[in-house]
């Protein structure tokens, strides 16, 4: 399969883009910087140069492809007005990309977040959120489901608050940069709430098989870990670097403290039943083992 791929040189997108090319795909990758370009090429992809805001772009991949998973998004939390950007130019970003493989009975595997259930784990029954901070990602990501009924075999696959790989990403991620800047490895509220998490190459793994087989309109949990403890993932921080640790200011983390002091776990039984997927790479805190000190 011709697989058209956006975000194809982050974490996750680094891992998908070897995942598929093991598995016997090719991979067009979207690159809009020469040091994007040339990473996606020695990871054996060919290039399309845009970015997210270039429209015809986008289109040409998804017409010339025989599938696409999109995984780019700005990851600007600097500001709700920076985010707010980041969701607006996603989602025009999915319409084009839909909007290209209309009655073609191709996939576009998109990307979600799991959702938080008050006093249970997610699972992929739950609805994504539509209201909030990015509650405009779950819209365009329901948009695409919705392409169902156009002849696209859309699907989502949801991560969790922090993909992993080497001890360095996601939310986790957030918490060793602070501490790193300000030399306490805090976390927000008691600590007590619990984050899920995934390595990224069984992250990989998932959009593979979404792209190969998921039923048009599906979600599935990208979920290694169900959830770990903060304070557990700021002590694994704290001895990896050797800070003290202890509780900050949900404020310390700007826009995104909100979400930090929710307790969010989330369950995959159903995806790994029903499409055979199985993490087998490090949970997160035995992979923060990898940071360096």
């Amino acid at each position: 399969m011709k697989v058209f791929v956006t975000g194809g040189t982050g974490l996750i997108g680094s891992a998908v883009v070897a995942e598929l090319i093991r598995a016997g795909h090719t991979v067009t990758a979207l690159a809009r910087s020469e040091v994007s370009a040339a990473k996606a090429e020695a990871a054996g992809a060919t290039v399309l140069r845009g970015g997210l805001t270039d429209l015809d772009v986008l289109r040409t991949g998804a017409q010339e492809s025989d599938g696409v998973i999109h995984l780019a998004f700005s990851n600007d939390f600097s500001s709700p007005e920076a985010v707010t950007r980041a969701v607006t130019e996603e989602g025009e970003a999915l319409a084009a990309l839909g909007e290209a493989l209309l009655g073609s009975d191709r996939p576009l595997v998109t990307v979600s977040g799991t959702p938080a259930v008050p006093g249970r784990a997610a699972t992929e029954e739950d609805p994504v959120p539509t209201d909030g901070l990015v509650g405009g990602r779950g819209r365009s990501v329901l948009r695409v489901l919705a392409l169902a009924s156009r002849g696209v075999r859309g699907s989502a696959v949801r991560l969790p608050r922090t993909v992993h790989h080497d001890g360095q990403g996601g939310f986790t991620g957030i918490l060793t940069e602070a501490a790193r800047r300000t030399g306490v490895a805090g976390y927000p509220g008691d600590g007590a709430q619990r984050w899920p998490a995934v390595h990224a190459l069984d992250a990989a793994v998932l959009f593979r098989l979404a792209l190969e087989k998921a039923p048009a309109g599906t979600a599935w949990h990208a979920v290694g870990d169900e959830g770990v403890a903060v304070r557990d993932m700021a002590e694994a921080i704290g001895e990896r670097l050797g800070l003290p640790v202890g509780a900050v200011p949900q404020e310390s983390f700007g826009p995104l403290g909100q979400v930090f002091v929710i307790d969010q776990p989330a369950s995959s039984a159903y995806t790994r039943a029903a499409l055979g997927w199985e993490p087998a790479h490090p949970g997160l805190i035995a992979d923060l083992a990898h940071l360096k000190g």
